[in-house]
């Protein structure tokens, strides 16, 4: 059997020896002073002895306290002083996971701006096309697609996103003009396969399975089919905004001009527990505004969709 006594009757002691102060005690561990008062006691009748000598408002520790209130007082500042290193240590590094397009298209080139903000925090990228379990592989936050909803964390929409099929200027100069996605359809397209393709042509009004959907290059990323589109490979479906530098450059432009959002929009998520750590809440806000300003610089929405518009 243990001889130390209830913790939470030990701290209540440490914060009254402290101040010498029930008010003060109560103040401090968000507590009632009849709490205090309370567990103070309890702690007096396991032990058997008086600790605290009251004179009205007053309480002063009698000689036997004495002798331990310093102890007390060591061990618990040694047990602040540990957690506050360990929280320390563990708001050092942000550790962010998103997949390889958005690291490549969005994430590499904006985050020297948040580590300039917050330069006593070091940032690692680990960029993945799979799902990661943020807890069992050390990550803090991640910048998914989705619907918002993934069971234990929170999730934060930063953006819904336009899919746009993109190629060369050079190329849409040779194979065009293209008339209409019905079009689309024969021209050669990159990775022909993949569901951004369905999602785009079903809301545009065009079926494009059972029509003759021609074979093509099969890339495995977005970041691999808009550099092919630049080269003048094909037409991509992609993501409008990551490509945003590239648009305003004139290395690409619409094959078909379009209004048509992704069915998963782009989310911060983080364990629900760590929504107010120091590491996370500074991310979460910087990669909000970003998106924030990024929406208000694009009211007519040629890189985000607009309201009401094909698949808006």
């Amino acid at each position: 059997m243990s001889n130390l006594p209830p913790l939470s009757a030990v701290r209540v002691f440490e914060a009254a020896a402290r101040h010498q102060n029930f008010t003060a005690a109560a103040q401090e561990l968000a507590m009632t002073q009849a709490a205090v008062s309370y567990q103070v006691k309890l702690l007096e009748e396991r032990l058997g002895i008086s600790l605290f000598q009251r004179t009205g408002r007053r309480v002063t520790l009698t000689d036997r306290a004495r002798e331990i209130a310093p102890v007390v007082i060591q061990a618990f500042d040694q047990m602040r002083q540990g957690f506050a290193r360990l929280a320390d240590d563990d708001n050092s590094v942000l550790t962010i996971s998103c997949t390889n397009s958005f690291a490549h298209l969005w994430l590499a080139p904006h985050i020297g701006d948040f580590q300039m903000r917050h330069p006593g925090l070091a940032v690692r990228i680990q960029a993945a096309d799979h799902m990661v379990d943020l807890g069992r592989e050390g990550v803090d936050v991640a910048i998914r697609g989705g619907g918002g909803h993934w069971p234990g964390l929170e999730a934060t929409l930063l953006t819904h996103n336009r899919l746009a099929p993109l190629c060369s200027p050079l190329w849409l100069e040779r194979h065009g003009p293209i008339a209409d996605a019905q079009a689309l359809l024969a021209a050669p397209r990159l990775s022909p396969q993949d569901m951004w393709w369905d999602e785009w042509f079903a809301a545009m009004g065009v079926e494009p399975r059972g029509s003759g959907r021609p074979s093509g290059i099969a890339l495995d990323s977005q970041v691999m089919e808009g550099r092919a589109a630049m080269a003048g490979q094909g037409v991509a479906i992609v993501n409008m905004f990551l490509w945003r530098a590239e648009v305003d450059a004139g290395l690409l432009v619409e094959a078909v001009p379009s209004y048509v959002r992704e069915k998963a929009s782009y989310w911060i998520v983080y364990p629900s527990h760590t929504r107010n750590r120091a590491k996370v809440k500074a991310f979460r806000d910087w990669i909000s505004a970003s998106f924030g300003e990024a929406i208000a610089a694009d009211p007519n929405g040629r890189f985000l969709p607009r309201a009401g518009r094909g698949g808006a």
